[in-house]
């Protein structure tokens, strides 16, 4: 997959746009480049040529990044999504638009290789499982001390900007990685999405219930987890699945 990528970067800031174009092209898996300072030099190009992925900033006059998003989700054949901007205020809306990133000003260099490497790995194996123990322990690294988290303890994973904030029954941890990675990857393992910046773990659920603050929530020895109007019927699915199969409440026997 090296050198097969086309990459459009859209930044209204000549510099940033400048920077992160280069930051691109110096990758191996990268072939050709272009940038665009605004939505409307996005609609030009529709039509004309195809792309695998685009990095969007947020705040841009006129189309914003999450409306550039939607316009380029809406393509035949979308480009993966990752924004780039200098605020974590919008990352929930991000991932629940489909983003396979979220990446943060000042751009790293390390962080962008991490995005990219992503892209490729996922447009490379698009037809192929993952496997059941990928990421089946998560490696946490905070002030100095290193935590080896296991999947099967986590109970629900929440959206944090550049991070994750994983949630076991007496502890929660932060790892720098998209939900939308760990959704793909943790699928398997039977965690489901169910609201735009939340998974949980169907072995892990207790019951559904109503509250008059936050909606539908599913219950776990955790904390309780929003379920989204769009997610309810497929989470239902699932716990019912479960429970067919004798797994549903597994992880608190």
């Amino acid at each position: 997959m090296s050198g097969s990528l086309r990459v459009l970067v859209v930044e209204d800031e000549a510099s940033t746009r400048e920077e992160l174009a280069s930051f691109l092209r110096s990758m191996p898996e990268v072939a050709e480049v272009t940038a665009v300072e605004d939505g409307a030099g996005v609609v030009k190009l529709l039509g004309t040529t195809g792309f695998d992925a685009a990095f969007v900033d947020i705040l841009m006059p006129g189309l914003d990044g999450m409306e550039v998003a939607r316009v380029l989700g809406a393509l035949s054949s979308p480009p993966a999504i990752v924004f780039v901007t200098a605020s974590e205020d919008h990352a929930i809306e991000a991932f629940g638009i489909g983003a396979i990133d979220y990446l943060l000003k000042p751009i790293r260099p390390e962080r962008l290789a991490e995005a990219v490497g992503r892209i490729a790995r996922q447009r490379q194996g698009r037809d192929t499982p993952v496997a059941e123990d990928e990421l089946d322990v998560v490696q946490v690294e905070f002030a100095g001390r290193t935590v080896f988290v296991r999947r099967d303890d986590v109970q629900f994973a929440e959206a944090h900007g550049d991070y994750v904030r994983l949630h076991t029954a007496g502890d929660t941890h932060l790892i720098r990685l998209p939900l939308s990675y760990l959704e793909d990857i943790w699928a398997p393992a039977g965690f489901v999405r169910v609201h735009r910046g939340y998974l949980v773990a169907v072995s892990w659920v207790r019951d559904l219930r109503v509250t008059s603050s936050a909606g539908l929530v599913a219950s776990t020895p955790a904390g309780d987890v929003p379920v989204s109007r769009r997610h309810s019927r497929m989470l239902k699915e699932q716990l019912l699945e479960a429970a067919r199969n004798d797994q549903l409440g597994r992880a608190t026997r």
